[in-house]
Parts: C-alpha cells; sequence; structure tokens
C-alpha cells in the first residue's frame, strides 16, 4: 500500500500525542542527544505494519534511521528483533508509542485473522466488515490481507449490502434490490441479507451477486448451500468464533465474515528498547 493512504492518519496521531512537544524527553535530552533503539516482539505472531511503524518515524524526523529486519505478513518468534531505529533520542521516543500502537493493533488483527484462515483449510474464504475503528479502516484492512484474510466492501460507497432494516423500511427484499438497481447507474455489487429460507428464495429471485445468511445455524446453512445449488455466493455471518468457524466452513458457503477481526482484537506484544 502507498504510504500517501495512511500518512495523514499518522501525521494526526502523532499531533494528538505530542502537540506543543514531549514534555519529558525535551526536558531531560538535548537536541543533538543520539540513540539506538531496537524492536523486539514479545510473542509469537504475524507481523502486520512494518510500513507505517517506519513512516511514524520518520514523519516525525526525517533524518531517524529504521532498519526493518523483518516484512510484512511474516511470522515471528517471541524475543526475535524486529527493527533497529536510530537518530535523535527526542524524536525515537516522541514517535514511539504512535509507531507502536499502530504496529501493535495491526499484527493482532493478523495474527487472530491467521487463526480462522487456517481452521477453514482452505474450505471457503475468511472476509472482515466495517467494524473497525474509527479512522484507522486502511490499516485494519490492511491487517487483514495480510493475516490471510480478504476485504468486504470498504465502506457504504462501493458495494450495495441491503440488510434488515432496509429490507423493512423498503418493504422486502425484491423492493429494496430493486430500488438499489434503478438509483445505482454504475452497478455496483449488491448483496442481500437473510435471515430464513424463504427470504433466501426470494433473494435467488433477485439481480443480485451474493447472498449473507444472518446468524443461521450450521444445518440450515446446509439447507441454503443446497437450494442455492452453486447460483451464487454465499456468505455466513453472525457470531464466528473461533471454536465455530471449523464446522461453519464445512457447510459450503463461499465465505464467512468476522466482525471480531477488527473490533475484538487483542493487540500484539512489542517493545521499543533503547541500547
Amino acid at each position: 500500500m502507498k504510504s500517501k493512504k495512511y500518512s495523514a492518519l499518522i501525521k494526526r496521531a502523532l499531533k494528538e500525542d505530542i502537540k506543543k512537544g514531549d514534555l519529558t524527553s525535551q526536558s531531560i535530552f538535548k537536541p543533538e542527544d543520539n540513540c539506538t533503539a531496537v524492536l523486539i516482539a514479545k510473542q509469537d505472531g504475524i507481523i502486520a505494519g512494518l510500513k507505517v511503524f517506519k513512516k511514524t518515524f520518520t514523519l516525525l524526523d526525517n533524518k531517524i534511521k529504521v532498519k526493518l529486519c523483518f516484512k510484512d505478513g511474516h511470522s515471528c518468534k517471541n524475543k526475535d528483533v524486529i527493527a533497529e531505529i536510530s537518530g535523535s533520542v527526542i524524536s525515537v521516543l516522541g514517535a514511539e508509542r504512535v509507531a507502536l500502537n499502530l504496529l501493535q493493533r495491526m499484527s493482532g488483527i493478523a495474527t487472530f485473522t491467521q487463526q480462522f484462515v487456517k481452521l477453514c483449510e482452505n474450505r471457503c474464504q475468511v472476509l472482515d466488515t466495517r467494524k473497525t475503528a474509527p479512522n484507522l479502516r486502511v490499516l485494519d484492512k490492511w491487517a487483514v490481507t495480510l493475516g490471510g484474510g480478504l476485504n468486504h466492501r470498504t465502506g457504504l460507497y462501493d458495494m450495495a449490502l441491503i440488510k434488515e432494516n432496509h429490507i423493512k423500511a423498503a418493504g422486502g427484499i425484491t423492493q429494496a434490490v430493486n430500488k438499489v438497481l434503478a438509483y445505482d447507474q454504475h452497478r455496483h455489487k449488491i448483496e442481500v441479507e437473510v435471515t430464513n429460507l424463504e427470504e433466501l428464495k426470494e433473494a435467488l429471485t433477485c439481480d443480485i451477486d451474493r447472498i449473507m445468511l444472518d446468524n443461521m445455524d450450521n444445518t440450515t446453512i446446509r439447507k441454503a448451500v443446497a437450494i442455492t445449488a452453486g447460483k451464487i455466493d454465499l456468505e455466513a455471518s453472525g457470531n464466528v468464533s473461533l471454536t465455530t468457524i471449523k464446522d461453519i466452513s464445512k457447510t459450503g458457503v463461499d465465505y464467512i465474515s468476522i466482525g471480531a477481526l477488527t473490533h475484538s482484537v487483542k493487540a500484539m506484544d512489542y517493545s521499543l528498547l533503547i541500547r
């Protein structure tokens, strides 16, 4: 991903943290005081966000040097040295927390995503959702792909997802779909959420691209797969966990979407230590 897509995000984060200056570091160190620091993994996992980590330091101070010892998407072990940073002590410590926050969140998402992907054993593909941290969506979704998952729609603008509230307000699935088709001259992809097999049968009569099976049990999902008979892609969604995804993946659906990938992530543990 090109840095211009996330540079503004980093600048806002640095401004939020530093504002008028780092009171602690600027009190203790002089501008000419330099240091070398190392980034160390404190657990096994998938690294995601190293480019963002590096960019955070260089945006604050373009004289800082960051040497990356791994690449995004690679696995690491506890105690691995992931990167080396050298430059002004004030600058290194000024960028440290923002750089770590972004790296830890992205790596946590990638590591969590890979756990789900492995349990699917190539039977279907794992999707994220729009349940991302505000203003961090570009990084959250990037991290999902580094963990082996796929991105669902990026936002409300690039795909029509007709959900329960749309259907109720429009008067039905067919009515909602027809209104989208009439409005959208560019014919973006359309997905319809269904909660039972009768709704599924109605959705199958519409000109759409995918059907989401919302909170269905595995027996019902298998029936939906049989009824659909490969005519359209099916996505299972709702309360998916590491304990349930393997059985869901065996039902025959094409996709499983998981909000927890980005809304319930546990940050991966790293430390940045001055030598």
